[in-house]
């Protein structure tokens, strides 16, 4: 098992990556520590595409986000 700090890690994560095929990488961010492991994912697998649910339908544009935004800034400088 190797332990490393969270700022070798983020230096070199593809050694690291590499390195984790063959043996137990440990990250060790000073307050926790994390396991890094190796777990091979099929290439030829299934993506699941999930149809919208009625809160994306009940929900605002960013354009209509905006003009609320934009009304409640107005009303907060006319109180000044």
């Amino acid at each position: 098992m190797t332990i490393i700090s969270s700022s070798e890690f983020a230096a070199n994560q593809s050694l690291y990556f590499n390195l984790a095929v063959k043996e137990d990488i440990c990250i060790d961010d000073g307050e926790k520590m994390f396991q890094l492991v190796y777990s091979p994912v099929e290439e030829n697998r299934e993506r699941v595409y999930y149809e919208p649910d009625e809160d994306f339908y009940r929900s605002i544009s960013a354009d209509e986000f905006r003009e609320g935004a934009l009304k409640i800034i107005d009303k907060i400088f006319a109180n000044q």
